[in-house]
């Protein structure tokens, strides 16, 4: 007869052990049978969700629903792309391209806008203006200070009982706002060089932390990389930019969205529909692509 079988999620993996917790326990693990004998860094990883056996092996890998190679961890509902309001200023290049990574791999983006405590009133309209994209693309967006402690609850109840990364430059208080939520450890926090106008890197191991009202934050600075993922071809990027998936049809099927004639993306961007912005950012990661890597498979 088989033992009880346990199933629970990888929270942290060191020198080939996988720490498993289930309900309110941790669990110390190997891997055993065909996912020890592959030999692959990739056969279980932080964020998975696994079956263990009685003498604490993890005997089964469920289906994943997303994996990131750098930093090596899957099944993240929640990708939180931090910048703050001022000290450092929003670096809106910088946010399109962590949105572009986050839909390549399959997580849905949160952005979050951190010292609001510090902007004016005018200010933060200015930030809303700006943000007005994420609208077209459905991603949420929240305003917040963890020093005022203003919109930290919001954000909270959005992410409960999911798998949240978290991305964006140094200095914008992620370490911080992460202490805001989760109690597990106090993570280690970089003051902004007021010289440099940027933070120190404080985040070094990957591991998931528990929330105080349930889930799970992924501490790690591997979701702040600015490097274009694989992207393979013009139509695999295009399908990264949910805005242009419009009932109106180019003239052409093929069309690249650039200097076709009666392409019905331009059309829009010309009709305010689809962001100027988005529509300049789009055509600079084409160019980036097509002379960096994708001539050389042509």
């Amino acid at each position: 007869m088989e033992g009880v079988k346990i199933r629970g999620v990888v929270i942290n993996k060191i020198q080939g052990f996988y720490y498993v917790k289930s309900e309110e326990q941790v669990y110390e693990c190997k891997l055993r049978g065909i996912l020890k004998r592959k030999d692959d860094k990739q056969n279980c990883v932080v964020g998975d969700i696994v079956e263990i056996s009685e003498d604490n092996a993890i005997i089964k890998v469920e289906k994943r629903k997303n994996l990131v190679e750098r930093p090596l961890v899957a099944n993240i509902d929640y990708l939180v792309i931090q910048f703050a309001g001022k000290d450092p200023a929003i670096d809106y290049e910088r946010l399109n391209i962590l949105i572009l990574r986050s839909f390549y791999y399959k997580i849905t983006p949160i952005v979050v806008i951190n010292k609001i405590d510090l902007l004016t009133n005018e200010e933060i309209e200015d930030v809303k203006k700006n943000l007005k994209f994420l609208n077209k693309l459905n991603i949420k967006y929240f305003l917040v200070s963890e020093k005022a402690n203003i919109g930290i609850d919001d954000l909270k109840a959005y992410i409960k009982d999911k798998i949240t990364a978290f991305g964006g430059p140094s200095g914008v208080g992620k370490s911080s706002i992460i202490n805001l939520l989760q109690s597990a450890k106090k993570l280690e926090t970089g003051e902004t060089s007021k010289k440099l106008k940027r933070g120190k890197h404080t985040t070094k191991d990957t591991n998931l932390l528990p929330l105080k009202d349930g889930g799970y934050i992924i501490d790690t600075p591997g979701f702040s990389s600015i490097e274009l993922p694989e992207i393979k071809n013009v139509q695999e990027l295009i399908e990264l930019f949910p805005e242009f998936k419009v009932e109106e049809s180019c003239k052409f099927n093929n069309c690249l969205h650039l200097n076709e004639p009666n392409c019905a993306i331009k059309n829009l961007v010309e009709q305010g529909v689809i962001s100027q912005t988005r529509y300049e950012f789009y055509k600079r990661i084409y160019e980036k692509l097509k002379n960096e890597r994708w001539n050389k498979y042509e």
